[in-house]
């Protein structure tokens, strides 16, 4: 397990460069990677073989997150944006959301368990089809919605410490803490079990990431409070730029004030999205995958090629919420 994890680490790394959104390149491809290992027989052998496909575009979302209009709230919840009590008062179906907010403000505080409550009949019915290609682009993408739902500060409008002072802890938590220190995470989870109520368990999922956002933002002032600037912070070459990071100091203190957080929630993630996949698949009725295609179809490797164009062409553009 630990060569195979060392290995996992080695190509997440060789395929991740630095970005801000939630868990980085490198934390999402990682989860939706490690996933596929949670899986039974009659499931595994299918996305093994498709690993590099769902390892690739578990970022996909993340880059159509400027592009592609109503893709940002899909990545987030403000829970604190609805008051006292949110978590037990809020719709469970987006539609009645939308019936009581309006689409617009429901829409500006994030959708994240609702986003992917919208997709599990879609990949279940995909299952049911035998459709090889929907099936791996519905895992990949809601792998990552999946993953972000585990993220604290996708729970907050003080997504990156903005509005206290601390901006830049979004990619400190998400990014530089498992991109340092996930080679010594423990990311075994044992087999991913079936969701008797993935509603319930996507809103405790949303509710245990906001539990944890005190803690997100108070350790890192206090740890702020003791380092100053020059040990805060360091300078790392990324390709053939230099860039400040958190220094490798500062991020050790951090991890060990949150006591292992991270890496608990990015193992949560990893049994999550194992878990709704294997769900699908159950609620489909377990259709036989072997005989699926083993690789994506030319149709869908184009409309991959294309869409990728279309992002690299097209003008970035300002969204409202979690923008930075």
């Amino acid at each position: 397990m630990k060569k195979l994890l060392a290995l996992l680490l080695f190509v997440g790394c060789w395929l991740s460069p630095h970005q801000p959104y939630a868990w980085g390149f490198f934390g999402h491809r990682l989860i939706n990677r490690l996933a596929v290992f949670t899986l039974p027989p009659e499931m595994i052998g299918f996305y093994k073989t498709h690993i590099d496909y769902l390892t690739t575009n578990a970022t996909r979302p993340d880059s159509r997150r400027t592009v592609v209009p109503g893709e940002a709230p899909r990545h987030f919840l403000d829970v604190d944006a609805y008051g006292d009590s949110a978590l037990t008062k809020l719709p469970r179906r987006w539609a009645d959301a939308v019936a009581q907010f309006g689409e617009d403000s429901a829409m500006r505080h994030g959708m994240v368990p609702w986003q992917v409550l919208l997709m599990k009949p879609q990949l279940t019915e995909a299952f049911r089809q035998h459709d090889a290609d929907r099936i791996l682009r519905l895992s990949a993408d809601v792998g990552h919605y999946l993953a972000d739902a585990c993220v604290p500060l996708h729970t907050t409008r003080n997504y990156n410490g903005q509005l206290s002072g601390q901006r830049g802890i979004h990619g400190l938590w998400e990014s530089r803490l498992p991109e340092t220190l996930s080679a010594r995470y423990d990311f075994f989870t044992g087999p991913a079990p079936y969701l008797k109520n993935p509603t319930e368990t996507i809103w405790a999922t949303v509710a245990a990431s906001y539990a944890a956002v005190d803690s997100v933002l108070r350790f890192e002032k206090e740890l702020t409070a003791r380092f100053p600037d020059d040990r805060k912070y360091g300078f790392e070459q990324r390709g053939n730029q230099t860039i400040r990071v958190y220094s490798y100091d500062f991020t050790q203190a951090y991890h060990e004030k949150l006591n292992g957080q991270v890496e608990r929630r990015m193992r949560a993630a990893v049994q999550l999205v194992g878990a709704f996949w294997y769900t699908c698949w159950v609620d489909a009725g377990q259709p036989d995958l072997d005989n699926l295609p083993r690789s994506a179809s030319e149709k869908e490797k184009l409309r991959l090629a294309r869409e990728e164009a279309e992002l690299n062409a097209a003008p970035r553009v300002s969204v409202p919420g979690h923008e930075d």
